[in-house]
């Protein structure tokens, strides 16, 4: 259970919660403060938390350095100094945030900062509830959590097999589903960035994941679709990786005229001047000459070739990418292109396996 901690008047304070799992547990009806500055909150911070910084960026940095260079007091002192003013806007957000008059708090490490928004919070009749070592208490529970999916399965399969599709479907027949290319804003090539919104953080979207996982009911199966250790720029979770590779794969075939025919729809619309930006900054890796060729074709708008051209360079990746790091893989091949079908079969499979 969580420490009360007591005021010198012995009045009652705070609550402080000690695992990052009861903290977790209270968000679910409790509002979430994050008391950390605008750029620790943009980095990375739990999901759905409302920033109200004790102090901004910069003033940040001013206590850290008087800190380091002058010693705790005068760094409090300076601290008091800049938080007065704001005292009253602080109560002022919290109050309509906290509509049940309970609030939970964290700050980096759950130390002065967060405590000291909840003894203020607490003097206008604010319930307050302290996680325990902060926000890194948080992202270590996150670390053990994301790597614990007993019941895994992992989509694998080539460019252009349907993959997302399939999950997505999979989902809206009660499946439980991890989309990592929706969580990230990126569909996982050089060129599933092209007209995606901008990607989160690493630590944002680490702990996007986290949440799917807090809402899962682990003793059923979980599907998530197979993916490099990066989406686009962000990484995914070590043990959550590590996880996937250990974990039931099935590597789902379908014809490679399918494949063709959908990787020319879903790109072949998209803006043709990032789209031969990304042909070229893949140059070295396809070689001048054939990199030459895809763009000739894409602007002769021989999109079946292009798809066709690129498929060869894509499919050796896969395949590395697979043989190295595959532990459990069971195939399955399908007719043709058809998701509703394909998720059928898949499921039966799935079903066989958990």
């Amino acid at each position: 259970m969580g420490k009360i901690f007591f005021h010198t008047d012995f009045t009652k304070i705070f609550m402080q919660i000690s695992s990052a799992q009861e903290f977790m547990t209270l968000t679910e009806t409790l509002p979430i403060v994050d008391v950390r500055s605008p750029g620790e909150f943009a980095e990375g911070h739990i999901p759905n938390a409302f920033n109200i910084p004790i102090f901004n960026d910069e003033e940040r940095a001013i206590v850290g350095i008087l800190y380091k260079n002058k010693g705790r007091v005068p760094a409090i002192e300076k601290g008091l100094e800049i938080v007065g003013p704001k005292m009253a806007g602080f109560v002022r957000q919290a109050a309509s945030i906290a509509k049940s008059s309970q609030i939970l708090i964290y700050c980096w490490r759950g130390g002065m900062r967060s405590e000291s928004m909840a003894w203020l919070f607490e003097r206008v009749a604010i319930k307050c509830f302290l996680l325990e070592g902060g926000y890194k208490s948080y992202r270590n529970y996150l670390l053990e959590k994301v790597g614990n999916i007993p019941n895994l399965i992992v989509i694998e399969g080539y460019t252009g097999s349907g993959k997302t599709e399939i999950l997505q479907s999979l989902h809206t027949l009660g499946e439980q589903i991890i989309d990592l290319e929706g969580l990230a804003n990126h569909k996982g090539s050089v060129f599933g960035g092209i007209e995606q919104n901008p990607q989160p953080t690493t630590q944002q979207f680490q702990n996007q994941i986290f949440e799917k996982v807090l809402g899962f009911d682990l003793s059923k199966r979980v599907w998530i679709e197979g993916e490099s250790q990066s989406v686009g720029r962000v990484f995914l979770p070590d043990p959550l990786w590590f996880t996937m590779n250990s974990s039931q794969n099935i590597e789902i075939q379908i014809p490679r005229i399918e494949r063709i025919i959908r990787l020319v729809k879903e790109y072949g619309e998209l803006s043709e001047e990032l789209m031969e930006n990304a042909i070229t900054s893949i140059a070295k890796r396809l070689g001048d000459l054939r990199m030459k060729e895809i763009l000739t074709n894409y602007r002769e708008r021989n999109l079946a070739e292009v798809a066709d051209k690129l498929l060869e360079y894509y499919d050796q990746t896969y395949q590395y990418s697979r043989d190295k790091y595959k532990k459990k893989l069971t195939e399955i091949v399908f007719p043709g292109g058809d998701i509703s079908q394909n998720t059928q079969l898949i499921l039966k499979k799935g079903k066989e396996l958990f």
